[in-house]
C-alpha cells in the first residue's frame, strides 16, 4: 500500500488544529480554525475529496481519530460523510483500547507497535493509505521514510508556530513535485511523491 499525507499547513509550517478554535489548543495555541477563510469547495475541498475517493483505508493518530470520530458518524447523508463513515480505519494509539473504538470499521494499531505494523502494512497488496492531519504520526511515518506522497494544501498564511509535520533530525529528504494548483483565494495545492532512492 502507498502511504499518503494530506495536510492543511501555513506557509510557516504549522499544521494544528485547522478545523476549529477548540480542535487543539496544546501549546496554548490560539488560531484554531484558521483554514476557514482561505477554503473553497472547489480546488480545496476537491483535493480533499479526491484523496478520500482515491483511499483504501484512512491512518489516524489517537486525537485526530477522536475529533473525527466525534464529527462524522452524525453526518450520515452526503457522499464524503458516508465515505468517511463506511471506509476501514486504522488508529494508532498507546492509550486507546479496543473497546474505546467506536466508529464503525476501526482497527487498533497499539502504539509501541506502531512503526513495524505501519511497515507491514505499506508492504500488503493494496491501494492508499490515507493520513489526515495526525501531525505526530505523520512526522514519525516521514522520519521512518514511510511516505510515498504528501499533498499540501499551503495557505497563504503564517501563524507564528504550532504544530508541524516535518521531522527536525537535520537528515535531507527530497521529493519530487507530481502537481501544483492554486485557488482563487491563493490556496496551493502541492502534491509531492518521494524521490527515487530515498
Amino acid at each position: 500500500m502507498d502511504i499518503v499525507i494530506t495536510e492543511f499547513i501555513s506557509l510557516d509550517g504549522v499544521v494544528q488544529a485547522p478545523g476549529g478554535p477548540e480542535e487543539d489548543t496544546e501549546g496554548g495555541f490560539a488560531h484554531g480554525g484558521w483554514t476557514h477563510p482561505f477554503f473553497d469547495p472547489e480546488v480545496v475541498g476537491g483535493a480533499f475529496d479526491d484523496a478520500l475517493a482515491k483511499a483504501d483505508a484512512l491512518l489516524f493518530g489517537r486525537r485526530t481519530w477522536q475529533t473525527m470520530a466525534a464529527a462524522w458518524p452524525g453526518r450520515a447523508g452526503d457522499p464524503f460523510a458516508d465515505r468517511m463513515n463506511s471506509i476501514r480505519k486504522y488508529v494508532v494509539s498507546g492509550t486507546l483500547g479496543e473497546s474505546g473504538l467506536t466508529w464503525g470499521n476501526s482497527t487498533l494499531i497499539p502504539g509501541a507497535d506502531a512503526v513495524a505494523r505501519l511497515r507491514e502494512l505499506r508492504g500488503t497488496e493494496g491501494g492508499r493509505l490515507l493520513v489526515m492531519g495526525s501531525s505526530t504520526l505523520a512526522r514519525t511515518l516521514l522520519h521512518e521514510g514511510l511516505v510515498d506522497e504528501l499533498r499540501l494544501m499551503i495557505m497563504p498564511v503564517i501563524l507564528g508556530g504550532g504544530k508541524t509535520i516535518f521531522p527536525g533530525d537535520g537528515a535531507l529528504r527530497s521529493l519530487e513535485l507530481v502537481s501544483a494548483v492554486t485557488s482563487p483565494a491563493g490556496v496551493q495545492v502541492c502534491t509531492y511523491r518521494s524521490a527515487a532512492g530515498q
